[in-house]
């Protein structure tokens, strides 16, 4: 049974830092290092919507437009976890952050296979 458990969450002023941790727990279908792995955000009153992803048989990362040059995704392949930093937090990055794995790529929201049970970010003006 894979589980994902997130943590890093909270409450921060605008212009402030937070990173957030995403541990894989369990035995994927593939090694941790050629999953995709990414973040979705839910803000309040709308739809989930993509973050940031990295898809192994392309080594590409992909940011959201909004978040591009102020968060990073990485991942550390021995402890099985993936991180996300985000720099100079607006508060329109305030959301339900969930981290997001699929034994290909975690672009296509709807066929991502494990999900994280979410952790909040709220970034206050």
């Amino acid at each position: 049974q894979v589980q994902l458990v997130e943590s890093g969450g909270g409450t921060i002023r605008a212009g402030g830092s937070l990173r957030l941790s995403c541990a894989i727990t369990g035995r994927p279908s593939s090694p941790f290092r050629t999953l995709g792995t990414g973040w979705y955000r839910q803000p309040p009153g709308k739809e989930r919507e993509f973050v940031a992803a990295y898809t192994w048989s392309s080594g590409r990362t992909d940011y959201a437009n909004s978040v591009k040059g102020r968060f990073t995704l990485s991942r550390d392949n021995a402890k099985n976890t993936m991180y996300l930093q985000m720099s100079s937090l607006k508060p329109e990055d305030t959301g339900v952050y969930y981290c997001a794995v699929d034994p290909s790529s975690v672009r296509n929201r709807d066929a991502v296979r494990y999900w994280g049970q979410g952790t909040q970010v709220t970034v206050a003006s």
